[in-house]
This record gives structure tokens, sequence and C-alpha cells, in this order.
């Protein structure tokens, strides 16, 4: 299944409302994302090479958050004929109707349970491995230590949380300059200085990032032994931590 290119906020808009995961961002979601976090291929490629690695038999592997299922198909891929399960989640109903689309055109022996709903409801149990690919950020900031704490419980001894995060930076010089590369990557990749404004308009008011030490006072907080940031580009991270 195609996606059409992100031209969303490439009109001007009398009032730019909160950023949504509905019908017409899941429409043109693979072609938003590749264009707007540098390095998302690399995050995807790695999350089938870390299943490998992590991925145990008879358990399961979660994607919270799993927009059109890009992290759960990767992993998939990666594991062949592997045991297990994977459950994949989102409360976005338009992501989920666009991910059993995507996942149904690729045939595996590892079955997906595609759920909508809210990440903070779901009962993590028997995981070796959850996937949080550019969520957490999403959620409120007072509801992200019970979730990691939730997914650590759920996690079976040595099993791998990674988290995907956009980061903000305590060095106002440093946050400044990565900010102005990663916008300089958007450029680059034909977005203009007005889709550029208006959409960082609409996600000011729901995505709100962490500082790398918050994620990492989160992990510790919540039961891991140990965790590190594996990928950086810019402002946009990815991290891993081993119950």
């Amino acid at each position: 299944m195609t996606s059409d290119q992100d031209r969303l906020f490439s009109k001007p808009l009398a009032q730019v409302a909160d950023f949504r995961f509905d019908e017409k961002v899941a429409s043109v979601f693979p072609d938003m994302i590749s264009r707007s976090i540098p390095g998302y291929g690399q995050i995807l490629h790695t999350l089938g090479e870390l299943a490998q690695r992590f991925a145990r038999p008879d358990t399961r592997i979660y994607d919270l958050g799993c927009s059109l299922g890009a992290a759960t198909s990767a992993m998939r891929r990666a594991l062949g004929e592997r045991s297990l399960e994977i459950v994949a989640v989102d409360n976005s109903e338009a992501m989920v109707k666009r991910a059993q689309e995507h996942l149904e055109a690729y045939r595996s022996p590892i079955p997906v349970e595609l759920v909508c709903a809210d990440i903070r409801d779901i009962e993590i149990a028997n995981a070796s491995m959850v996937v949080l690919n550019f969520t957490l950020q999403f959620l409120a900031p007072e509801d992200r230590d019970a979730l990691i704490r939730n997914v650590c419980a759920g996690l079976n001894p040595g099993g791998v949380l990674v988290v995907s995060e956009k980061l903000v930076f305590d060095q106002p010089s440093i946050h400044a300059l990565l900010d102005e590369l990663h916008l300089d990557f958007k450029r680059a990749n034909g977005y203009s200085e007005l889709e550029i404004s208006q959409k960082r308009n609409a996600l000011e008011n729901v995505m709100r990032p962490d500082t790398l030490a918050q994620h990492q006072a989160r992990f510790s907080e919540a039961g891991f032994h140990a965790s590190g940031l594996w990928f950086q580009c810019f402002n946009f991270a990815s991290m891993v931590a081993i119950k």
C-alpha cells in the first residue's frame, strides 16, 4: 500500500489545530516520518537486529504506539520463523486500519495481535522485548513513569525496552544547534518554512520531549539494571534499557 506525499501544512492555515494521528496523517505518515526524523530507517533496521538478540521463543514482543506497523514489520522480517507473538498497539483507528493492511501484505508465520487501545491500559506480560518508537513523547509527562514501570514489570529477566524519542537539551546553545540542524534536515527533504512553522505549532501542545537524563532516571527508577544510548542524530535518539 503506497502513501501520499506529506503536504498537510503546505497552505496557510487560519488556525493551526493540535496535531492528531487521524486519517489525513495516516495517509501520508510514511513520507512524513522519513522526511522528518533523521536516521529513521537505521532505527527500524536495528530494531530487527535487537529483536534477533533479545526475542525468546514462546514470549511476546510489544510495539506500543505502533502507528502503521513499521517497527513490527521490521522485527517480524528479522525474526523469520521464530515461535513468538507480537502485540502491536495504537489508539488511532486510522493508524490501526492501515497497519492491518500493511501487515497483511507481508506473509509471516509470526502472528501479530493488532490492538486499538490506549497503551497505558495494556497489560504487559511474558515479554522479551518492548518498543516505544517515538511514542512516549506524546504521553502526558505525569503518565510516563507509570508506563515504564508497567513495561519493566511485564518484561522477563534479560528482556529489553527500546525507546526512540526526540530529545531536549539542558544547555541552550547545544539545544539551539541541534534544533537548527534538524530544521536543515527537513528543508533538505523539501519542507518549506511555512510547513515547518505550522507543523511545529501543531505539535507544540501534544509533543513534550524529555532530556536524556530524564529518560535514564526513569529507566533506573522503574527497575531496569542497565540503560544506554545506542543511536543519536541531531536531537533524535534511541535508547535501550535491560531488565
